[in-house]
């Protein structure tokens, strides 16, 4: 199991001068605006059933990331709760998030794949769904569709006739 190796780490972690680095330096960047310590994100690797010959058997191409939605921080309550109805299945026990990703050849291609569906998942979650408010049809346009059931009416009584069978 892998935690974060030195590479990883820092292609994560925001550098110490960067201008969107409002939460701290140790933080990694999950979405835009959300924020996570290192040790609530894990990521393995394993071998993979995928696409890649010879590869699949000796190489760990499969990525797998475990992000804790407790530790998030830039997600209000609401957004915390719209992740976890859209992780569905994905949503551990622990309230982490599993993803995986196997359908690259290369270990780096699954990682970034695996992180861009996480990023989604949460820039998805951000979004506030609009209240609907009851509406009333206005007096003209329920005169509007009674008028329209009279006509229709006329025009099938015409049609009956009054017929001696």
């Amino acid at each position: 199991m892998h935690r974060f190796s030195p590479t990883l780490y820092n292609s994560f972690v925001n550098e110490p001068d960067s201008e969107m680095n409002t939460f701290s330096a140790a933080s990694v960047e999950l979405a835009p605006g959300v924020f996570a310590p290192p040790a609530a994100i894990r990521i393995q690797f394993a071998r993979s059933g995928g696409p890649g010959g010879q590869n699949v058997n000796k190489l760990n191409t499969k990525a797998q990331l475990w992000v804790s939605i407790h530790a998030m921080v830039g997600l209000n309550s609401r957004a915390k709760a719209r992740l976890r109805t859209l992780a569905g299945s994905r949503l551990t026990k622990d309230d982490e998030i599993h993803l995986r990703a196997e359908a690259e050849r290369s270990q780096e291609a699954n990682r970034q794949e695996v992180l861009d569906r996480l990023r989604q998942l949460i820039v998805q979650a951000r979004i506030e769904p609009k209240v609907r408010r009851k509406t009333k049809p206005s007096k003209a346009s329920k005169e509007r569709r009674l008028d329209a059931k009279r006509r229709r009416k006329q025009i099938k009584s015409h049609r009956r006739g009054d017929s001696d069978w």
